[in-house]
């Protein structure tokens, strides 16, 4: 069993910072790739951030220059670091991770519960 848990969301000003966190536990042997996405109300969820295990990552074009994603291996971690936030990056995030539970099973794909961030004045 692998559970994926998310902090850090909460409520910022506009132009303010945030650091989500997401720590990957249970029955793990190797974690392919982490990320970040994120739901707004109405709206489709989608990709914010992502790091392969060997550091390779992407964003999408709303976060580029302002949030940075970055990863623990040892720690099965992964953090998005979110600067000059705008009313219009209030969303649910949720982690994601792709893994590999043990040697003998294929890579399955994990979603965390999600984190509130509201940004607004």
């Amino acid at each position: 069993q692998v559970q994926l848990v998310e902090s850090g969301g909460g409520l910022v000003q506009p132009g303010g910072s945030l650091r989500l966190s997401c720590v990957a536990s249970g029955s793990i042997f190797s974690v392919i790739y982490m990320g970040w996405y994120r739901q707004a109300p109405g709206k489709e969820r989608e990709q914010v951030a992502g790091i392969t295990s060997g550091g390779t990552t992407n964003y999408a074009d709303s976060v580029k220059g302002r949030f940075t994603i970055s990863r623990d291996n040892a720690k099965n971690t992964v953090y998005l670091q979110m600067n000059s936030l705008k009313p219009e990056d209030t969303a649910v995030y949720y982690c994601n991770a792709v893994i590999r539970p043990t040697a003998a099973h294929p890579r399955y794909n994990y979603w965390g519960q999600g984190t509130q961030v509201t940004v607004s004045s």
